[in-house]
């Protein structure tokens, strides 16, 4: 099982089979707008700018955490596009944690842990990094900057 055994909802409704990604690198984020992590939106864009044609970031809006991503798709989507011109694919809003977590953060939680074992994601802008086969290579706590995991996805792309 890989990432690419998944497909989610994307922000307009449609369901997307993330196998769609493969030979890419890989940034799963689930994000919210009114988070003090927000701004990591541009931090994310830029990524997803320089590394173009390798590394594809997924925003998976996450109501999870403090009730801080309470909008419509519809709203989550304008707000990221009025506010960070926001160029990656988006989903709809899923649960990251407990029974009604979305499958594809069951796996990324189970398969790349936090700190001390724990599977449980602990705010928005958690990020997992995959691979362009599809596996898993790191987990980065929300307040790790994009911009300081570059060299990480350097490295999975082979550059």
């Amino acid at each position: 099982m890989n990432l690419y055994d998944f497909h989610a909802l994307d922000i307009d409704g449609k369901n997307r089979d993330l196998a769609e990604f493969a030979g890419k690198v890989v940034l799963v984020v689930n994000t919210a707008s009114a988070c003090g992590y927000t701004p990591q939106y541009t931090g994310l864009q830029h990524l997803q700018e320089t590394f173009a044609g390798d590394l594809v970031v997924l925003g998976f809006p996450c109501n999870q955490f403090g009730g801080q991503e309470p909008g419509t798709e519809d709203q989550i989507k304008a707000f990221c596009d009025l506010n960070f011109k926001v160029g990656f694919p988006l989903f709809s809003k899923v649960e990251v944690n407990g029974a009604g977590a979305h499958p594809l953060f069951k796996y990324l939680t189970h398969e790349v842990p936090g700190i001390l074992g724990t599977e449980a994601i602990k705010w928005n802008f958690t990020k997992f990094l995959i691979g362009r086969d599809g596996e898993p290579i790191a987990r980065y706590a929300p307040g790790t900057k994009p911009e300081d995991i570059a060299g990480d996805i350097r490295k999975a792309i082979g550059g």
